[in-house]
């Protein structure tokens, strides 16, 4: 499978850790930016080439990196056919149980092609395997949730 990545300053030294893991786990990982740090530079110019490329390959993934995650899911989304979620760490719900399985739902019930991480609110060790297990789940097929993303692909 090929993964396809990219960061701005905020997500750049993460990304360099999530390359060499999908590296070692013999992950085909084409990094799409930025190559270096530089505080200046802005998430669209790093998101959109993983976006377009993930849309432009059948069976590729992407991962994109910023401060929250945030504004890299929103740059992501606006690439037809792309279906980017953040992830900033699992919680429990108000009432103290833990929340369902975000990283899970989002590839079983949403078949999410890029995966938005935020930098600012993720240790590394909790990045790295959200990482390692978003790209183990396989989306369900179920009907419900195909007819869904069709209605998400669908011309408004």
């Amino acid at each position: 499978m090929k993964i396809y990545i990219g960061s701005d300053h905020a997500g750049f030294y993460l990304k360099e850790k999530i390359i060499t893991l999908l590296q070692g786990e013999h992950y085909d990982v084409k990094d799409l930016g930025a190559f270096s740090f530089d505080n200046h530079d802005d998430y669209p110019d790093h998101v959109f080439p993983v976006a377009q490329a993930v849309v432009g390959e059948k069976g590729s993934m992407g991962i994109v990196i910023g401060g929250s995650g945030q504004g890299e899911a929103i740059a992501a989304n606006r690439v037809k056919g792309i279906r980017a979620v953040v992830f900033n760490g699992q919680y429990e719900r108000n009432d103290g149980v833990e929340a369902p399985d975000e990283i899970a739902l989002s590839r079983d019930h949403n078949d999410a092609n890029i995966l938005s991480l935020g930098a600012r609110f993720l240790p590394d060790d909790v990045a790295l395997e959200a990482v390692r297990r978003w790209l183990t789940i396989p989306f369900s097929g179920d009907e419900r949730h195909v007819r869904r993303i069709e209605k998400l692909d669908r011309e408004n």
